[in-house]
């Protein structure tokens, strides 16, 4: 199973770790942890390229476990609203998208929320 944890801090998500293999099919075949990963991705890429903001994300092959941290989403990293709110509204997005696959995969996904 593939347990996502989602920060937030003042009703502001920043960033969330998910760790594990969803066990959907055998390792290379696992279209659900490609989907997570291809998803991940897109965030940090979108978050460091197309918002030009900085994201620390660490990644520990051992554990299959990612962590992703934009403070560019909280007020006191970020003066510019416009790229706080679009850093966020990224990280929210995922977590919305997530909770919709839930429906379907919810014996291989778990998605929660954390106050940080």
């Amino acid at each position: 199973m593939t347990k996502f944890t989602f920060f937030k801090r003042n009703g502001v998500y920043f960033g969330f770790e998910e760790t594990g293999h969803a066990g959907f099919a055998a390792g290379g075949d696992d279209i659900l942890c490609s989907a997570f990963s291809a998803m991940t991705m897109l965030i940090v890429n979108a978050i460091e390229v197309t918002y030009a903001s900085s994201v620390d994300y660490q990644i520990d092959d051992q554990t299959a476990t990612i962590r992703v941290i934009a403070n560019g989403a909280l007020a006191e990293h970020e003066s510019d609203e416009r790229k706080r709110f679009a850093v966020s509204g990224l990280i929210e997005a995922y977590f919305i998208q997530l909770n919709d696959m839930l429906e379907e995969y919810y014996d291989y996904m778990d998605v929660t929320e954390k106050q940080a």
